[in-house]
């Protein structure tokens, strides 16, 4: 029984919920290895199509929790490395899922918050949201995150925002690629979510998967590599029986299997 994180899946859609809103959602041991728990379990799940990351409250996310810092204090360095790569671990599940995942912001988005954005694959936050990579005003670093805000926004504005510790709002978090979209208010952004939820289900499941790994991999490729790796890649899938009946649905004129319930267009 999860203390914090709570999941929930309907209609192939899965539900993540952050829900510690009296200390705005923030971190520690117990939540990364919840939420670590979590994304594991759904992106091997079968009858998950989608993963939307959630919250309860005012805030996303406001990053560490300040009990949880008050113990690191006393730590030493080997618990420091320790501590550190239980967050780290929890990143890379939640950006390694099989499944498309979507982040839903309200409220602060600070520290780590923003690394948990910066992992999913897309994102949409309220126009009131506000983010931070506030590490450095408490004469730390964003090292854990970095390498997920730099995937996701580049070095330029990272370092930016990261040197400068500065809040921006969710109009400049879509105009440097943190976020996907802005909503003026909740009903509006899970709207969008929603209609984001059934372009996925719309889609192959295998290529999904295939489709995720491949855009994580190109990037630290070299060309001959890239040309090896997604030439086979994409045979894989066309050979697969997804691929075969996705192929043969279109020249069909048909939907394919996985969605053979929906209406035709």
């Amino acid at each position: 029984m999860s203390e914090f994180v709570h999941a929930s899946c309907e209609n192939q859609v899965a539900v993540v919920t952050l829900d510690r809103p009296d200390l705005h959602n923030a971190f520690n041991e117990v939540v990364m290895n919840e939420l670590t728990a979590a994304f594991k379990k759904l992106g091997a799940d079968d009858s998950v199509r989608v993963v939307v990351l959630r919250s309860t409250g005012r805030s996303f996310c406001a990053g560490a929790d300040v009990n949880w810092m008050k113990r690191m204090v006393g730590f030493s360095f080997e618990e420091n490395v320790a501590d550190s790569n239980v967050f780290a671990r929890m990143l890379r599940t939640i950006r390694d899922c099989p499944k498309p995942t979507i982040a839903r912001i309200q409220g602060a988005c600070i520290g780590g918050g923003v690394g948990l954005v910066a992992a999913c694959d897309m994102s949409a936050a309220t126009e009131s949201a506000i983010f931070s990579l506030s590490e450095v005003r408490l004469g730390i670093v964003p090292a854990m995150v970095s390498p997920f805000v730099m995937e996701k926004i580049g070095p330029g504005a990272t370092r930016r925002f990261a040197l400068t510790a500065e809040r921006f709002d969710a109009a400049e978090a879509k105009r440097v690629g943190l976020i996907s979209q802005v909503a003026p208010n909740d009903r509006d952004m899970d709207e969008w979510i929603a209609d984001q939820c059934d372009q996925i289900k719309g889609n192959g499941p295998l290529a999904l998967t295939h489709c995720k790994q491949i855009l994580t991999e190109v990037g630290a490729m070299m060309w001959d590599e890239l040309q090896k790796t997604t030439a086979e890649r994409i045979s894989r899938v066309r050979v697969s029986p997804e691929g075969q009946e996705g192929l043969k649905a279109f020249l069909e004129k048909r939907k394919p299997s996985w969605v053979a319930d929906a209406p035709d267009d």
